[in-house]
């Protein structure tokens, strides 16, 4: 039951709502999992909003309105919790419609590189077929128009929303500078978002109902990564949900030279919606929950110490990294800028595929993209975007293993019915399923370097088989700086690094016989000359796979070996020279030897100490 006051104050507020609005014909009613009148008030009177914006001082930019028409708003459709939002409009602003946006955030930010990355999407290059703006364009506006509105329209409208989340959704500067991005310069991605959501967003909604998850964490992948599902970060992020390498381990998403799961879209948004369930078992508020996606638990835990305790985004805000102070208003402004997008006169870029037309099929031997799309005349572009974790364009499916390949749907049968064909296939680019096993078995496995004093990238490079160019970009690195200690991520063939005195690899026509040493297999004696354990078998009667010390096996093989500049059959020996913080353990670890070997070399008793600049001998072990 509402008094007489209360009425007067609602009407003049909603009078001020029509004065300022720009052009409104209609406002859509949404529908959303309604949060209680009594929680979304107590959150209310704990906003931090005001402490982050007078204490904060920033570049403003002042808001151009459009004057407003006559006909600026002819009805409201929405019903929402008068008293709330008579009670929110006259503690939050006072019904003053002078909030400056505040646009500090966008400077540098990673969210505007990922904007920038949809400009390179060649889905758009085949695909680009805007939506049919006759039936979108509801309030009439010239294909021109920018319309721009007043505070309190913005305030109210994400009002709106946040009465139908357990989100809060707040309305401040710094929402209000996203929201001009998004509408305004950014426009044109937004309009290819709004696309692109019409693929994914189907299939995010689906696991985010599964985990029991607020439905507008799907705004989040758009803040991530802007929908792109190639998209990657400076720091090694990937994927529409930005993944880094061990947090995507943590949850079950394969890395490897040929697939990368975070690029995934429907394994990482598992994995995603698994990783936000645990933060939220954390601290129990979805916008520390998004705070910690985006910087990691460390940060926010410093940030909330640095509060006083305080367990409130806006609390924590001046707190937190640069980048994300700009996660949750960038995040706040995406939610309102798909709800009322039509509002701001910019519509969905159809990017040609929609969720509803992709099925997926197992895959059950290697085959190429280039395979694919010549067999079935299929744009190969296409079937990169719609299995981008195939980082090779090769599908890996050896041994038993169980691969996915998502096609359009029209295109299922007809590869269900040619499957046998499409395996022998002879690709006209000449890549037949010997060279992508090939291919398979040479892939550069992912490796780590911890850096030690007196190295720089460029050693490290060499060691490596591999540029300095390239260990920047694999690391993300945007000087040649680096410290003692720093974890390097280097791709290397088998992750063997490069070792001094030892000549390049030379293929030998072998017709001879090993001598088994302790703690030989088959499995190593035939990775060693190239060969397979059953050729070995074959090659000498063996029926079962043990074999002793001093056993002479015949070879018959190409085989790769391996010899050095001062090599005997079994064993190399090459000069180390000592590096400042090198230890006996590191050396022999290097060069897959032992201190015992190296002290009996270089005739070292166990008080010697090692020298920078020093030689040391080391045999290697073949």
């Amino acid at each position: 039951m509402y008094n007489h006051k209360t009425h007067i104050i609602l009407l003049l507020f909603i009078g001020i709502v029509f004065g300022s609005c720009t052009q409104i014909k209609n406002v859509t009613k949404k529908t959303n999992r309604i949060k209680p009148k009594e929680e979304k008030l107590a959150q209310l009177n704990i906003s931090q909003d005001g402490l982050v914006q007078n204490d904060l001082s920033a570049e403003v930019v002042n808001d151009t309105l459009i004057e407003p028409s006559a006909d600026s708003l002819s009805e409201v459709n929405q019903v929402f919790d008068t008293l709330a939002f008579a009670n929110f409009f006259k503690n939050k602003f006072g019904y003053q419609d002078t909030i400056p946006e505040n646009l500090s955030m966008l400077n540098g930010s990673a969210i505007l590189q990922q904007l920038d990355s949809l400009a390179a999407l060649k889905i758009f290059d085949r695909y680009h077929f805007e939506k049919d703006t006759a039936v979108l364009n509801v309030h009439h506006f010239k294909a021109e128009e920018r319309p721009v509105y007043s505070d309190s329209v913005y305030a109210l409208r994400i009002g709106v929303l946040n009465s139908q989340t357990p989100i809060d959704l707040e309305y401040n500067q710094h929402v209000k500078g996203y929201i001009k991005m998004y509408s305004g310069k950014g426009r044109n991605q937004t309009a290819r978002m709004l696309g692109l959501a019409e693929i994914y967003f189907p299939m995010f909604e689906a696991a985010l109902d599964k985990y029991n998850i607020p439905l507008e964490i799907k705004y989040l992948a758009i803040v991530e990564s802007a929908l792109n599902p190639t998209a990657g970060s400076r720091a090694g992020a990937k994927g529409l949900w930005q993944f880094m390498y061990a947090t995507g381990k943590m949850y079950g998403l394969k890395q490897n030279s040929m697939v990368d799961d975070r690029y995934d879209p429907y394994k990482a948004t598992d994995a995603a919606c698994r990783y936000l369930l645990d933060l939220y078992g954390i601290y129990h508020d979805w916008n520390l929950v998004l705070a910690a996606y985006n910087s990691g638990p460390g940060n926010v835990n410093r940030a909330i110490r640095r509060a006083g305790g305080l367990k409130n985004y806006w609390a924590i805000w001046p707190f937190l990294p640069r980048e994300t102070r700009g996660y949750i208003p960038a995040f706040i402004a995406v939610n309102y800028m798909f709800n009322y997008a039509a509002e701001h006169n910019i519509y969905p870029v159809d990017p040609g595929i929609l969720f509803n037309q992709i099925d997926s099929i197992s895959v059950r031997d290697v085959i190429s993209f280039d395979q694919i799309a010549e067999f079935m005349h299929l744009p190969v572009e296409d079937v990169k975007f719609l299995n981008p974790a195939y980082k090779e364009g090769i599908i890996p499916a050896v041994n038993g293993q169980k691969y996915i390949l998502r096609l359009p749907r029209k295109y299922i049968n007809y590869f269900i019915e040619n499957e046998d064909s499409l395996y022998a296939f002879k690709s006209k680019k000449g890549i037949e399923r010997e060279k992508l096993l090939a291919k398979i078995k040479q892939a550069k496995q992912r490796s780590i370097h911890i850096v030690r004093s007196g190295e720089n990238l460029g050693l490290i490079a060499h060691r490596y088989r591999t540029s300095v160019s390239r260990l920047k970009a694999w690391n993300g690195l945007r000087s040649s700086r680096i410290y003692p200690g720093q974890k390097l991520i280097v791709y290397s063939p088998g992750n063997s690094p490069r070792t001094s005195g030892i000549r390049k690899q030379s293929t030998t026509s072998l017709n001879g016989f090993h001598k088994v040493r302790s703690g030989e297999n088959l499995g190593l004696i035939a990775k060693k000359y190239g060969i397979t354990v059953s050729q070995l078998k074959a090659w000498n009667n063996i029926s079962r796979n043990l074999i002793r010390p001093g056993q002479q096996l015949r070879i018959k093989a190409e085989a790769q070996k391996t010899t050095s500049l001062t090599s005997s059959s079994d064993s190399k020996i090459i000069y180390h020279t000592v590096r400042s913080g090198d230890t006996l353990w590191d050396i022999a670890k290097e060069y897959n030897s032992t201190i015992n070997s190296i002290r009996r070399l270089n005739k070292m008793g166990n008080s010697s100490r090692l020298k920078p600049g020093q030689k040391l001998k080391v045999q290697i072990r073949s």
